[in-house]
């Protein structure tokens, strides 16, 4: 029998996780703040929604009596997850995962105290005062990061005295009543990379190959499918997911964030659902894309393995300035160019540095990796939003 599904988040992850939850027979029902959402556009139902609103959210969850709730996006009344979970409904991957990951700061004690995984030496402040002291103490350059924000929103890279100002700005400016924000070791990298992790209601945690990626303004760029990493330090990583994912609880998709420096592996992240590096996948990576994995997981569908079928890599379409109904040029130029694929995501309106869609380029499992992901890039370039 079909089950319901109420996806909170209605963006491009959201679309392709409705998706391939209807690939497996089932209802989605999309909700999110703005019409016409990219999975808006091919759910079964929607609704307009604060998500952090709990009385709205409250009535919709009351008009569907969804079998499971999904949440795409961070910003989601945690204890509405809390208590449609008493409820009987599944919250994915479990309402715990959901609250702790939201906060950097619960997160990071979980990683580093609890679980003992490697993280960047880390203090907190909760005045301006405080992070000069912070920042003194972790040492030059370092990262501040704002404890309830995502896709970069209220990080800054700290390199000298005079920064230290405008990252406080940027970190408060997205804290709202939470006014601590995290003050971070910055590790010169070697690489960062992305393990999707999956963990299953029945059977053990399988792993997807590893996504490296770049990023700007603390928001993803380019990522491409597979990456460079050592054994011991593939080993070392996974181990580190496997830790977390269990801990936090539930079946689904994980993003696993690292750094990896020459010879060490540093935890950074985990977000309890579809990752934005991980839109790679759609690039025919894997036997199955990271959304069809989410849904698999959610609705314990077995997962036999997840093998590398081809090299792929990503880039971000990005626009420039504000506006409504977006006109993108240049799909007509880049349409027959081999081996390559532009998914479009169908948002109403645009501002600076808003993804709008995503460039695929993609080849054989062992072929050169850094010529893909010059195609994505070019592709990426060539169109664009109006």
């Amino acid at each position: 029998m079909p089950a319901k599904v109420l996806l909170l988040g209605a963006g491009e992850l959201g679309k392709e996780i409705t998706l391939a939850c209807q690939e497996l027979g089932h209802h989605v029902i999309a909700a999110d703040h703005y019409e016409d959402a990219p999975a808006m556009q091919v759910a079964d139902s929607w609704e307009l929604c604060d998500l952090q609103d709990g009385e709205a959210l409250t009535l919709i969850a009351n008009k569907y009596q969804p079998d499971i709730i999904v949440p795409e996006l961070e910003a989601v009344h945690q204890d509405c997850l809390k208590i449609f979970e008493k409820k009987g409904m599944q919250v994915v991957p479990s309402a715990k995962a959901c609250e702790q990951t939201t906060n950097r700061k619960a997160s990071r004690h979980l990683a580093a105290k609890v679980l003992k995984l490697r993280t960047p030496n880390y203090l907190y402040a909760s005045t301006f005062d405080e992070l000069i002291i912070c920042v003194k103490r972790i040492g030059l350059p370092c990262m501040v990061k704002s404890l309830t924000s995502s896709s970069g929103k209220g990080q800054s890279l700290i390199k000298e005295s005079t920064d230290i100002e405008i990252a406080w700005e940027a970190a408060t400016a997205e804290s709202g009543t939470n006014q601590q924000i995290l003050v971070e070791q910055y590790i010169p990298f070697e690489s960062e990379i992305t393990l999707l992790s999956v963990t299953q209601k029945a059977g053990p945690t399988l792993f997807c190959p590893i996504i490296g990626h770049r990023q700007l303004r603390g928001d993803y760029q380019e990522s491409w499918q597979p990456a460079a990493i050592k054994p011991e330090q593939l080993e070392e990583a996974r181990e580190m997911a496997q830790k977390i994912t269990w801990a936090l609880g539930g079946a689904g998709v994980w993003g696993v964030e690292f750094f990896l420096t020459k010879d060490k592996v540093y935890f950074n992240e985990v977000s309890p659902r579809p990752h934005d590096t991980g839109l790679v996948t759609l690039a025919g990576t894997q036997n199955y894309n990271q959304f069809q994995l989410h849904a698999r997981a959610i609705f314990g569908e077995p997962i036999e393995e997840i093998r590398l079928k081809q090299a792929g890599a990503s880039a971000v379409i990005l626009t420039e300035a504000s506006g409504t109904t977006p006109e993108y040029r240049g799909l007509k130029e880049v349409q027959d160019i081999p081996y390559s694929s532009v998914h479009i995501f169908g948002k109403p309106s645009t501002r600076p540095y808003r993804r709008m869609g995503v460039a695929l380029a993609y080849g054989d499992a062992d072929g050169d990796i850094d010529k893909i992901r010059q195609r994505a890039r070019d592709i990426a370039k060539a169109v664009k939003v109006k």
